[in-house]
């Protein structure tokens, strides 16, 4: 199998569409030898934020000298960054021999894998097969029948924040959201919370209460943004001061996040000084996150697609042009809230242009 051909088998839908549930993927990662068992895994669910919380992790973590393994989705350019071990994506190469390995296994399911699950299970392959320690798991959509909650080796969960989005799936309120990504919750194992929803927050307290689970809770008093422009943004949090080359209003949370989440990982045995902990903050990359992908003409890319995102990216905006309207280049899927979204932009937007993404399920440009 080569590598083209792995990504059309993967991703020519002949797996089906998102069909929450543990039972397939546990099949298929038994039949594979259940090598998920072999790793340690700091799982990361949340609305929004979890990948800019992902990549700092995996920044301070291989500043430590970990070997990290690091999984997220969905890619921006290349399939291949949704499996990264050491911040290398998996070759083309190993990616069609691990597919084509799966590849049987997969089709002699009788209720076979979706397509999240089936790189899921590859990804498992991957990070076991190198030994990777810790795992970064980010979760695909919601956490208790996502894909990635069929891991039982979780050193910490981390929720990073809640809103609406998805409703059809995971809820049509932020308590039942709330209630589905709490299900990565593991008894015994810390947990990181840091949304502000007071409705959220009920839910997630007694979920951990219930396992046993100790919470720790990012709180906005102890946050201070110290400086924030299209150079970086610094700020204290807990008495500890950083820097990020992230831009946008939100990450300073994000990293408190993981401030929060180093602390009780060093409590677990993790070896992560102050030195490891202020570079990785300040060195983590993250793709499409009010990203600045030119100088001059001045471009800034930002993957937002639900309210909270949109806001959050309009917060930005504002924040780094003041009164100065934007020309403003968007697609979106067309099962997400685009009439709000579009109504919310237009504030800052003097002049918009659409376009269709190549997926299935976008929107189309025209009205």
């Amino acid at each position: 199998m080569t590598y083209s051909e792995a990504l059309e088998y993967i991703e020519c839908g002949f797996f089906g569409g998102t069909r929450p549930g543990l039972e397939r993927v546990s099949e298929l990662l038994e039949k594979l030898g259940n090598p998920q068992d072999k790793l340690r895994f700091i799982h990361v669910a949340g609305t929004n934020g979890k990948g800019s919380f992902c990549s700092m992790m995996d920044s301070v973590l291989r500043e430590a000298g970990y070997r990290t393994g690091f999984f997220t989705s969905p890619h921006i350019e290349r399939f291949n960054e949704r499996m990264m071990i050491n911040g290398e994506e998996i070759s083309d190469g190993e990616l069609a021999e691990l597919t084509a390995y799966v590849r049987p296994f997969a089709e002699s399911m009788e209720d076979r894998p979706t397509e999240f699950e089936l790189v899921t299970a590859i990804a498992m392959l991957y990070f076991a097969r190198h030994g990777a320690d810790p795992v970064i798991l980010e979760v695909g959509m919601g956490g208790r029948l996502d894909a990635t909650n069929i891991i039982n080796t979780q050193v910490i969960s981390v929720i990073t924040g809640i809103a609406l989005d998805h409703t059809a799936i995971l809820g049509d309120t932020i308590a039942k959201i709330a209630g589905e990504k709490a299900g990565i919750i593991r008894p015994g194992v810390p947990v990181v919370w840091g949304g502000n929803s007071a409705s959220a927050t009920r839910v997630i307290r007694r979920v951990a209460a219930e396992k046993g689970a100790p919470l720790t809770r990012v709180r906005d008093k102890k946050l201070t943004v110290l400086r924030e422009n299209l150079s970086g943004t610094k700020f204290s949090y807990s008495g500890i001061t950083a820097e990020l080359s992230l831009l946008g209003s939100y990450q300073p949370r994000n990293a408190a996040n993981v401030i929060a989440a180093v602390g009780i990982l060093r409590e677990r045995g993790f070896d992560i000084d102050d030195r490891a902990l202020l570079l990785g903050l300040k060195k983590a990359k993250w793709k499409a996150r009010f990203e600045k992908i030119s100088e001059n003409p001045l471009i800034i890319s930002d993957g937002s697609h639900n309210p909270e995102g949109i806001a959050a990216a309009i917060d930005c905006i504002k924040k780094c042009f003041g009164d100065e309207k934007i020309i403003l280049v968007t697609g979106v899927m067309r099962d997400k809230d685009y009439p709000s979204m579009a109504k919310a932009l237009s504030e800052v937007a003097c002049r918009a242009y659409t376009l269709k993404p190549n997926y299935y399920r976008a929107l189309a440009a025209e009205p």
